[in-house]
């Protein structure tokens, strides 16, 4: 039986929706389908705005010009994400500061925030890990004592909240994926939430290559120009059409995920109670969405042979990311505050198990039986 690691699921409106757009004549960005995506998500979500962008890298380049980042700048984040987190900023010149994640969540750890924060410091960047939350009100606290704007790097979190709040609707402004291996999928994509009214208007200026052409067809002047920085971040709507039909099936997409992901828990709990190894583990405060299941195994050792056995049985399973902080351009680019011990460790024993919508019960039931044979006392 092969099981891929993921499979992007279809909700069966894609196609009808991108032939709408099609027969509309408008295929480039901003046409009715995006805007139907916007009211989704400021209505679903509470945020204050959605733009919809070509995927949640570009997103979080439009919140580094947002909060104002210049060369110099630090940026409080974890190491433990992907690429992109840092990216967005080194681009505006400023350095990404790591702190270590929590051992639980695989979260930024809060309670090592401040020890990084200099008189450079801008901002901090968290990440919700695997749609888990993160300590959103220590961070906001932290946040306001000392003058810094947060983004959330919600990329893995729709759906999910803490302490019943969207997550990427409580920093100061989210960014979201919906990337083909995200829950709620376009193929590439991304959103920025716009949680603070004072970045609405430059938000679409930045977005529309730095124009005003929005105030324009909204006939709010007449003619657009070159008025601020920006790029081309709009997705083309042939995306939002697609996007769309997924979103209004979300609830169900997120049902689908969380049954598959209580199987796998309920299914590997004897295990972990061998110590072989450790479930993942939801904050008390924290609604997820099933993102990912993940494993946490002794060391990559184990991890390494779990992953070649599996793949022998046609059960692909993947690790997650290489630390920021260790990669060549981390190294050039960041720098570290205090030690990154568990981010390390977390690193090197993690494994992420197939997790689709399209996934039966009886694939966990089988991907699980598999693993307590092969880790089993």
């Amino acid at each position: 039986m092969k099981i891929p690691f993921n499979k992007p699921y279809m909700t069966g409106k894609e196609l009808w929706n991108i032939s709408q757009a099609h027969h509309a004549g408008q295929l480039s960005g901003d046409g009715p389908f995006t805007k139907k995506c916007h009211e989704w998500f400021e209505k679903q979500l509470g945020c204050r705005k959605a733009l919809l962008t070509h995927s949640c890298t570009g997103a979080l380049e439009m919140a580094a010009i947002l909060v104002g980042i210049k060369p110099g700048d630090e940026v409080i984040m974890p190491s433990y994400t992907f690429v992109s987190t840092a990216n967005a900023f080194v681009l505006r010149g400023a350095v990404p500061v790591f702190v270590d994640i929590r051992g639980d969540t695989l979260n930024l750890d809060e309670t090592k925030i401040e020890a990084a924060i200099t008189d450079r410091t801008t901002a901090i960047v968290v990440v919700h890990y695997a749609g888990i939350g993160c300590e959103m009100d220590t961070v906001m606290a932290i946040a306001e004592r000392h003058g810094l704007l947060v983004i959330e790097d919600a990329a893995q979190g729709l759906m999910s909240t803490y302490k019943g709040r969207p997550l990427g609707t409580i920093g100061h402004l989210g960014t979201l994926s919906f990337h083909e291996t995200k829950n709620i999928t376009s193929g590439e994509g991304g959103a920025l939430l716009i949680n603070d009214e004072r970045f609405v208007d430059r938000a679409e200026i930045i977005r529309e290559k730095g124009t005003n052409r929005s105030r324009f067809f909204r006939g709010q002047v007449d003619k657009y120009t070159w008025v601020d920085i920006g790029s081309s971040y709009l997705p083309g709507e042939i995306i939002a059409a697609f996007l769309i039909a997924q979103l209004e099936d979300a609830g169900d997409i997120t049902r689908r995920r969380l049954s598959l992901w209580q199987q796998y828990s309920d299914n590997l709990k004897d295990l972990e109670q061998q110590g072989a190894v450790r479930r993942p583990m939801i904050s008390a405060e924290c609604e997820h969405n099933a993102h990912m299941y993940y494993l946490l195994l002794p060391d990559m050792k184990a991890r390494t042979r779990l992953i070649e056995k599996l793949k022998e049985l046609e059960i692909y399973t993947v690790f997650h990311y290489i630390p920021l902080h260790s990669s060549p351009a981390g190294l050039q680019y960041c720098r570290t505050s205090g030690s990154m011990a568990t981010t390390d460790r977390i690193s090197d024993c993690l494994v992420r198990l197939p997790l689709y919508a399209d996934m039966t019960l009886q694939n966990v039931d089988y991907i699980c039986s598999e693993i307590c044979k092969l880790l089993g006392s």
